[in-house]
């Protein structure tokens, strides 16, 4: 009964992200949500109290995926890791530059798509996509942390400052990507990157 219900409700959440993705929290109305998800306006409540609650659950779901496919790109439950620090970053950089300048709705960044929108809108799912940020950041700095230890990296490169730089340079690329319409702000935050991430002179 338990897993009908998260089944239901995850479809639910799904259907309304593939369209809250491309028009934004505000632009979606509940009917539209209603219409994706094809259940009536009861069940909708069943599950959600309000479109607000439904828009919180929405930016957790988003961020615990999230979480897991960057645990999964970074390998950070594998211990010892495969692969050197260094390249399980520059492979999730890469991801986020293809995925980013793609077509694809779903694949896109919802803090990119929504921050601004759902900061003035909602503090319950400004603190969820705030919080989703933070662990972000605090995964880098420890995957950075890694190269340091297993030689990929430089020693001088402080993990909590350089995986803030990263983060931020690449939420901002993605914004002007998405303005200017073509990937040339995520080939320049790639080139950075990698000048950041250069390995060590004897490397």
């Amino acid at each position: 009964m338990r897993a009908k219900y998260d089944t239901t409700k995850r479809h639910i959440l799904d259907a309304g992200q593939k369209i809250i993705a491309v028009k934004g929290f505000s632009g979606v109305g509940l009917s539209e949500i209603l219409s994706a998800a094809a259940i009536p306006k009861g069940s909708f409540y069943h599950y959600f109290g309000s479109k607000e609650q439904y828009g919180r659950e929405l930016m957790q779901q988003y961020v615990d995926d999230y979480q897991q496919a960057l645990e999964q790109v970074l390998q950070i439950a594998v211990k010892p890791a495969q692969e050197p620090a260094r390249e399980r970053l520059l492979r999730y950089w890469s991801h986020w530059r293809d995925t980013q300048s793609g077509a694809e709705a779903m694949d896109k960044c919802l803090v990119v798509k929504l921050s601004a929108e759902v900061a003035d809108l909602s503090d319950d799912m400004r603190r969820v996509l705030c919080e989703g940020t933070r662990q972000v950041m605090a995964r880098l700095a420890d995957c950075i942390a890694e190269g340091i230890a297993d030689g990929s990296l430089r020693l001088e490169l402080e993990p909590q400052e350089t995986a803030q730089m990263l983060y931020q340079l690449w939420l901002g690329a993605s914004l002007l990507a998405k303005l200017q319409r073509d990937r040339s702000p995520l080939e320049s935050a790639m080139c950075i990157t990698l000048n950041v991430l250069t390995p060590p002179a004897s490397s």
